[in-house]
């Protein structure tokens, strides 16, 4: 008889990353419990304009995995949906730290549930030590000079302490 070959279960979770979160962290780790692979994508998107660049991005995490097996780096524009299919993943991960977090999220699964029914869409609830923590807060602390060592790596809170400084 033939040998039976799995396909490794891929989990997409794309994210602006801006910066990257304990939290981010908290949901990679607990989805490779899940997925053989979490491919972490850091969505360009244009119109979007964030603190940090593509590059220093992709950086960030890339030094933040390097030493974490099951964990690839990506980034993706366009949509999600497209990228999860061209990756061949089978599920979009995604974090809710809020009923706010579930609407929106809620409604951007049904659309990409339309467009690719074979992408699962995988909701994981935040941690409670991250459920207030977000990028755009986290800004908000560094740009008056709070630390945001308990919520990002260090790499992420030096890139974060010198983006700051340069504006």
């Amino acid at each position: 008889m033939g040998e039976d070959v799995r396909r490794p279960k891929v989990a997409l979770f794309p994210a602006s990353f801006d910066p990257v979160t304990n939290g981010h962290l908290d949901l990679v780790h607990r989805a490779l419990g899940m997925f053989d692979e979490v491919v972490v994508a850091v969505a360009n998107n244009v119109s979007k304009s964030g603190l940090f660049s593509l590059e220093e991005k992709l950086e960030m995490l890339s030094g933040i995995f390097a030493e974490t097996k099951g964990v690839r780096i990506d980034s993706f524009e366009g949509l999600v949906v497209e990228h999860a299919r061209n990756l061949g993943a089978c599920a979009i991960l995604r974090g809710l730290r809020a009923m706010s977090d579930f609407e929106y999220e809620f409604e951007m699964a049904l659309m990409n549930r339309h467009l690719e029914p074979s992408v699962e869409i995988v909701f994981l609830a935040s941690s409670l030590d991250y459920i207030y923590v977000s990028s755009s807060r986290l800004k908000e602390l560094a740009r008056f000079g709070a630390s945001v060592a308990d919520f990002v790596p260090p790499l992420v809170e030096d890139c974060l302490k010198r983006k700051i400084s340069e504006i």
